[in-house]
Parts: structure tokens; C-alpha cells; sequence
């Protein structure tokens, strides 16, 4: 991970700048009348998407009298391509919020349990409710991992097995080796679905996409999203790739024409800008390294991080902590009941960082 000095730290902070003038506006700028808030708290890109993507989203306005149909199917062959899959192996979603639904009204009910680690992303937990199943928490490991050996455990009988890797909100991977072992374990009668949102932000020789493993695992979904490194969670694009079979079980759970054709257009402009994707890995991992130095050199331990975010051991309790940080101005992650003493933190912008760092050591003195 990069180190950073405090003078190329700021020379960072004209990145975000010069990218947002390159770029086209779709929308009326607000910010003159937005709140000053240090915005850390939905593990957002903070630059924005690609000035590729904008022209991409602001120009299919003009197809807005059109059903979504043909520019599903484009991007769904684009995102067949990327994977080396044929385009019945794959389902474009509004957001992977959608993919989670559908995959817990497709495998999960009153007889088919859902299996999550604690904590994780809690979504999917959610969207289980209506079926009346049982969804049964494994905590992660002391190394904040999923913990596969006690989840292919409580699997018997279970629908679904729900993994994220790199996993929120701990920022921390299940190693390649036992996904593996999981994968090869785990009965063909239960599905699995991995959820990779932060995917592009790890770089640890120990973390590996299970993307390619589809095609010869039958019960193995994967789910991947243009909110985080593409930096469109406000346009709402993601999707799932799997067999066939798979596959056609989320979309007969789906919603009809659930994108608009403007994120269609977008998400195709954002998956061919690879140079984008490279800047905002760079600059994601030259900030965080910057900002985990700074809380290191407060006394604070941060989990070792693979995403776009940082946990950091508080100490104490971390509900007022962050009620103390947002009546100054920062936003930081919400409480996560299973770590009561710990913050998650976006790694936003370099000047918000430092708002952060300054206001933290202010009101954990």
C-alpha cells in the first residue's frame, strides 16, 4: 500500500476537481446548497463517475421514451464478454440490491434457511422477512473472516449461504484457499452468492474473485455492482452472473424493466473505462493509507482493509462517537451490533479525511 506525505496528500485533493470540470453536468449542481458535511458513511466513490459515463448517461436522455429492453441486452453481452459467459449466465439488476432480493425470494423461504456471517451486509437478512425464514448469524472469525467451516455447518438444509468478500463493514477477506475449499464443500442442493461490491479495491495476494469458478459450480452466484469503484451508487446498476439454471430463477424473481435506459447507457461507458477504475483504486489506496497512519498515530487499531472504508477500534462505546462527529459536521457508518466499540469510516475525499481525523481526536480525547 502506498505511504503518503502531507504535501502529496494535498496535492490530491485537486484530483476530484479537475475530474468533476472534465466532466459534462447531468444534473443542476446542488453543492452550493448542500450542508458542509464530511459525507463517510455509505462507502461511496467521492469523485464521481468517469466524464465517459456522464456523456454516456446525458445522452441517452434522448432515448427516454424507449422501453430498457435493447440497452439491458447490450449491457448484459458487455458483462458476458468481460466474464467469458454467454448472456444467459448473467442478470443486470437495479443495483445489487436487487440481486440480493431476488436470490432470497429464489432460494430462501420457511423451508430453505438463509446462512450470513455477523456481521456482514445486512440486506439480504432483510429481504428474507416476508418468507418467514430462518436466518441463522455466524460470527467471523478472530482474524474478522467468515467463518466457512461453522457456516458449511449450519448450511444443512439452508437455500442460501450469502458471502461478502471483500465483506462489509469490517473491510476484511475470507482467504482465497478456504472459499475454495468452502465452494468444493458445500452441498449442490444449496446455493451460495458472494458478493464482490468492493471487489476491485483488493489487492492482497490472499483475496481471489470466485467470478471464474461459475461455470463448473452450479450453486454458485456472483454479484457484483456499479456503486462503489464505477461510482454510480445514485444510478442503480449491478448484476449477478451464475449457470443458466441459476440465473433463470432470479429472473423469474425480478422485477420487469427495473433500469432506466439512462444507467444502461452509463454502466457500458463505465465498464469500458478501465482507466478510470485504475484512478480510483490509486487514489482510494493512497488515501486510506494516509488516513490509517493518522489514526494508527492516535492509538486506535484499524482492521486490515481491502475496500474503499476502514474499521477502526474505538475503544469504547461508538454510538456517541458518532453522534458526537455528526453535530460537528462528519458522517461516518452507522452502529454495527456486533461490533459495539468499532467505526466505519468511507475514505472519502483528502479534505474530508482531515476534517475527520481533527474532529475524531477531538472527541475521543
Amino acid at each position: 500500500m502506498e505511504t503518503l506525505s502531507r504535501r502529496s496528500f494535498a496535492q490530491l485533493l485537486g484530483v476530484g476537481t479537475i475530474a468533476a470540470a472534465a466532466a459534462p453536468a447531468l444534473l443542476a449542481d446542488t453543492a452550493a446548497s448542500a450542508p458542509p458535511v464530511a459525507r463517510l458513511s455509505a462507502n461511496e466513490n467521492p469523485y464521481g463517475p468517469s466524464a465517459a459515463t456522464l456523456r454516456s448517461a446525458q445522452g441517452a436522455l434522448k432515448y427516454s421514451a424507449l422501453y430498457p429492453d435493447e440497452a439491458t441486452d447490450l449491457l448484459t453481452a458487455d458483462v458476458a464478454k468481460l466474464h467469458g459467459l454467454t448472456i444467459d449466465q448473467v442478470v443486470i439488476g437495479c443495483g445489487s440490491s436487487e440481486i440480493l432480493k431476488i436470490s432470497a425470494l429464489a432460494f430462501v423461504d420457511a423451508k430453505r434457511k438463509l446462512v450470513m456471517a455477523d456481521p456482514t451486509f445486512e440486506a439480504i437478512g432483510h429481504y428474507t422477512r416476508p418468507s418467514g425464514a430462518e436466518v441463522v448469524k455466524v460470527p467471523l472469525t478472530k482474524d474478522y473472516a467468515h467463518d466457512l467451516p461453522r457456516m458449511l455447518e449450519a448450511a444443512r438444509g439452508a437455500g442460501l449461504v450469502y458471502i461478502c468478500n471483500p465483506n462489509n463493514p469490517t473491510a476484511t477477506i475470507t482467504p482465497k484457499a478456504v472459499m475454495r475449499e468452502f465452494l468444493d464443500a458445500l452441498p449442490a442442493s444449496t446455493m451460495v452468492l458472494v458478493d464482490e461490491a468492493y471487489h476491485h479495491y483488493a489487492d492482497s495476494p490472499q483475496y481471489e474473485s470466485v467470478a471464474s469458478l461459475v461455470t463448473s459450480k452450479p450453486n454458485l452466484i456472483v454479484a457484483r455492482t456499479f456503486s462503489k469503484v464505477y461510482a454510480m451508487a445514485g444510478l442503480r446498476c449491478g448484476y449477478a452472473i451464475g449457470q443458466k439454471a441459476a440465473i433463470d430463477s432470479l429472473v423469474a424473481n425480478m422485477h420487469w424493466d427495473s433500469l432506466n435506459i439512462v444507467v444502461l447507457h452509463a454502466a457500458r461507458a463505465a465498464l469500458a473505462d478501465t482507466q478510470h477504475v485504475a484512478e480510483a483504486r490509486k487514489r482510494n489506496a493512497t488515501a486510506k493509507a494516509w488516513l490509517v497512519r493518522e489514526l494508527e498515530a492516535q492509538g486506535h487499531h484499524v482492521l486490515p482493509s481491502e475496500a474503499n472504508f476502514v474499521m477502526v477500534e474505538t475503544g469504547r462505546e461508538v454510538r456517541p462517537l458518532i453522534a458526537a462527529l455528526r453535530s460537528r459536521g462528519v458522517e461516518v457508518g452507522r452502529v454495527f451490533p456486533a461490533l459495539p466499540t468499532h467505526m466505519r469510516v468511507t475514505v472519502g475525499k483528502p479534505e474530508e479525511l482531515q476534517r475527520f481525523v481533527e474532529v475524531f481526536k477531538a472527541v475521543t480525547a
